[in-house]
């Protein structure tokens, strides 16, 4: 049986603490505001809002952060299939500049922040009991664990 899709209420939520903690705080820019108020406004289903790129069993929504605007709020089913996972893609991995270019030093240092920017959105939503692939794992890890134990 596939996962129901995120409830909005969990997907608001999953914004809020985002935008908080990916701004410091801040108003975002006011392309994320736009897409926050076609979102409010929105009157069809909620993940058929235009703000949301659709993939194939999967949703995103790119809101940066404080450094880099690209940064985005991803939304995908669990390995398993039986729930949907919240996840901050950092969104910088695949233009990453060769080691030899002027500006690779630099650049690397944005994706160590855009990480820690990640890490930290990632494990608020944890503590909201929001499920995210670290959550996933745990509780798949404990599972398997009760599993061995009964055999």
């Amino acid at each position: 049986m596939a996962a129901v899709e995120p409830a909005p209420e969990q997907i608001r939520k999953a914004i809020d603490t985002f935008l908080e903690i990916a701004y410091e705080g801040a108003h975002p820019p006011l392309v994320v505001q736009s897409q926050l108020a076609t979102l409010n406004a929105w009157k069809g289903a909620f993940l058929a809002a235009p703000v949301f790129a659709k993939l194939p069993g999967r949703y995103s929504m790119r809101l940066g952060n404080k450094y880099y605007p690209h940064m985005k709020l991803v939304m995908e089913p669990s390995p398993d299939q039986k729930q949907w996972l919240f996840r901050a893609d950092t969104h910088d991995r695949h233009c990453c500049p060769p080691p030899e270019a002027p500006e690779y030093t630099e650049f690397c240092k944005l994706m160590e922040r855009n990480q820690r920017v990640s890490e930290k959105i990632e494990t608020a939503w944890a503590d909201q009991g929001l499920p995210t692939f670290k959550t996933y794992l745990r509780e798949d890890l404990a599972r398997r664990k009760g599993e061995a134990k009964l055999n």
